[in-house]
């Protein structure tokens, strides 16, 4: 399901405004940020911006953040619409329903996992919420399906299967034009992620957080950091998601409407020698007056292969910056990672 990629719009930015003191050694272009709020994540537009000036403020908000938010994006709002109301559907549908498609023979990989499986790396509550997984469906007799288990499609709702494929598709090309820009910040040839992603184990996640009664421990998604490359969400009507900053304090990041938040994941990170930050997030739990509604939200974690090694970049290791971690396939890694958030057994 390899879609055709369009590039980063060269075109005029039609406004500017300026954003907090960056004290990274990167050039981060300041007057290319729109920002709601200065020291705040800042708000890109990937259609009104060159190529250059993007590329430059979204690795800036990077390594400053680990997170930056995209606007004019292109994805269709129709098709997401349609997804957001089919999750609602599929959550709404009885529990004995939802367990006949249950992942954890998988690894967690495709599929649903039910409520307080998952729990975050050294946290002591499981998470208050349960979710779903579309994967990348691969030709048949492609090697890589040794390590990508194929589908599996809700019979009680049969426009599911387009909907999220297709949804599927939409983030895997955003994502594409995203690392793009990541690859010229970084000094890379503009298309050098498209290899070391192409076929990879990307994962689309329908995420409902049911209402929290007063008595619940715990909070809906402890902090954690991504696994993968970078992460691709829409964001949810009900707020929560807050990042860590590097001065230890919680940062609220609420998108505007339609908008990304994306994030990096611990895989660039290590691919960069930690110059790009996976940065802890976490969701909290609503204030009183919101804890009977439910929160929905559809992060895209783009992988990469299951076969490539993930190493650090040479322009990311000099004398001051040795390298921090031992290489690791892609695929060894998230399946060290999975057995730590309790997605594999044993």
């Amino acid at each position: 399901m390899h879609q055709p990629r369009r590039t980063i719009k060269d075109a005029r930015m039609t406004r500017a405004a300026t954003t907090a003191r960056q004290p990274d050694p990167i050039e981060f272009r300041r007057n290319r940020v729109s920002q709601s709020v200065p020291g705040q994540v800042p708000v890109l537009s990937l259609a009104n911006m060159a190529r250059a000036d993007f590329a430059a403020a979204f690795g800036g908000s990077f390594q400053r953040f680990g997170f930056a938010m995209v606007k004019d994006h292109g994805m269709d709002q129709a098709l997401i619409d349609r997804g957001w109301a089919l999750a609602r559907r599929f959550f709404a549908l009885p529990e004995e329903v939802k367990r006949r498609y249950d992942a954890r023979y998988n690894g967690g990989q495709r599929g649903y996992t039910a409520f307080g499986v998952e729990i975050a790396k050294g946290a002591s509550e499981n998470d208050l919420k349960e979710f779903w997984h579309v994967g990348r469906d691969l030709p048949e007799g492609d090697p890589l399906a040794r390590s990508m288990p194929p589908n599996v499609w809700p019979e009680e709702l049969p426009e599911f299967h387009e909907t999220f494929s297709r949804l599927y598709a939409e983030f895997d090309r955003v994502g594409a034009d995203l690392l793009s820009a990541i690859a010229l910040y970084l000094g890379l040839e503009e298309r050098w992620f498209d290899k070391p992603v192409e076929n990879g184990n990307s994962i689309l996640r329908l995420l409902h957080y049911p209402p929290v009664s007063p008595q619940a421990p715990g909070i809906r998604a402890g902090a954690h950091e991504d696994i993968n490359l970078i992460t691709l969400l829409l964001g949810a009507e009900e707020g929560g998601l807050e990042l860590k900053d590097r001065d230890g304090n919680w940062l609220p990041v609420v998108p505007p409407p339609g908008a990304l938040a994306i994030n990096v994941g611990d895989m660039l990170q290590r691919l960069t020698n930690h110059r790009l930050p996976s940065t802890s997030h976490r969701v909290v739990n609503p204030p009183p007056e919101r804890r009977g509604y439910s929160r929905y939200s559809m992060p895209f974690f783009l992988h990469l292969r299951p076969d490539f090694l993930i190493d650090a970049l040479p322009q990311c290791v000099d004398a001051d910056h040795p390298r921090r971690d031992p290489p690791i396939t892609a695929h060894d890694y998230l399946t060290e990672r999975l057995r730590e958030i309790g997605l594999i057994k044993g």
